[in-house]
């Protein structure tokens, strides 16, 4: 065989050395544009880091400005991937639709839940659904005669003086769960302090003994403690991983990814291995490794085969 028909071979034999699929797949390049859930940065980043890992090629561009920036830059179509902490509302998808023609491609991707937070020092160990919302809220629609302003009011002698109130911004999906389950769709006070993060709520009740507020289950720390819900029986409910999967826990959620993917075309490259990733044994470990708690099996496998990606669920 002469020196110039080997070079010419010499590709085509490594592909057959290294098996066509796998050296296609390591040809997949580009970069993919995020743009949404503040909750969810942690996980983009840790599953952009193992899909480039896997495909060097391919880059996750983020941006977390909060669950409700994900639909205006999907609708203008800036971003193809939109991570968001609650479901796109009735007016955020008919935005989409009327600018696209179709709907926008929902995909869940873990399971999440938010957490009332206390003082680590704070004696108190458990809120009834009432309370909570008298707490919080100036509509107490869950039934409260009275709002409640003063740790005393709670039974505790200390910490003595007013609650001061901490939360999430407009801009969050966590505070979207929180208004429609913990204040039963009622208003915020005016004096809860908003915001942008999670991590930021659980850091200023871990400075401030009189204080309260609601933040990820991911985000705890061990200068919080975590309160307990008690039901209308006075049963107490924690959100331990199986309580939440289930649904059990009445402040657990879903956690999402928005696609702009028109009916009856298959995700592009890029995006298909990242939905690949997210969607496999390994990604979901990734899921659990950050505090938050896998999908279902079965859901999981049923999205897969939604997306029409491997059989196998890898």
């Amino acid at each position: 065989m002469s020196a110039i028909l080997r070079r010419c071979l010499a590709p085509w034999l490594l592909l057959a050395m290294l098996g066509a699929p796998q050296a296609l797949a390591q040809q997949v390049a580009g970069t993919l544009g995020a743009v949404g859930s503040d909750t969810m940065a942690g996980l983009m980043l840790r599953w952009g880091e193992a899909l480039t890992r896997q495909h060097p090629g391919i880059r996750l561009q983020l941006q977390t400005s909060g669950s409700a920036s994900a639909p205006p830059a999907l609708v203008a179509g800036t971003t193809r991937l939109g991570p968001m902490s609650r479901p796109m509302n009735e007016a955020e998808r008919r935005a989409f639709i009327e600018r696209h023609g179709y709907p926008p491609r929902e995909v869940a991707v873990a399971r999440d839940a938010l957490v009332v937070v206390v003082h680590r020092h704070n004696p108190l160990e458990s809120l009834g659904e009432r309370e909570l919302d008298a707490i919080f809220s100036d509509s107490r629609r869950c039934g409260a005669r009275e709002g409640i302003n003063r740790w005393r009011q709670l039974g505790l002698d200390e910490p003595e003086g007013r609650i001061r109130l901490h939360g999430r911004n407009a801009a969050s999906g966590t505070q979207a769960l929180f208004r429609r389950v913990a204040l039963c769709g009622g208003h915020f006070r005016p004096e809860v302090n908003e915001h942008p993060g999670s991590a930021a709520v659980v850091a200023a009740v871990a400075e401030d003994p009189r204080a309260i507020g609601y933040a990820g289950l991911n985000h705890l720390t061990p200068g919080v403690k975590a309160l307990a819900r008690r039901d209308a029986e006075g049963t107490r409910h924690f959100p331990d991983p199986r309580a939440v999967r289930r649904g059990d826990y009445a402040l657990s959620r879903d956690l999402y990814l928005y696609l702009n993917l028109p009916p009856g075309e298959s995700l592009p490259a890029a995006e298909r291995a990242f939905l690949d990733l997210v969607l496999s044994p390994a990604g979901q470990a990734i899921v659990e490794e950050l505090g938050f708690v896998a999908l279902p099996e079965t859901r999981r496998l049923r999205q897969r085969q939604g997306l029409a990606l491997d059989d196998a669920g890898r």
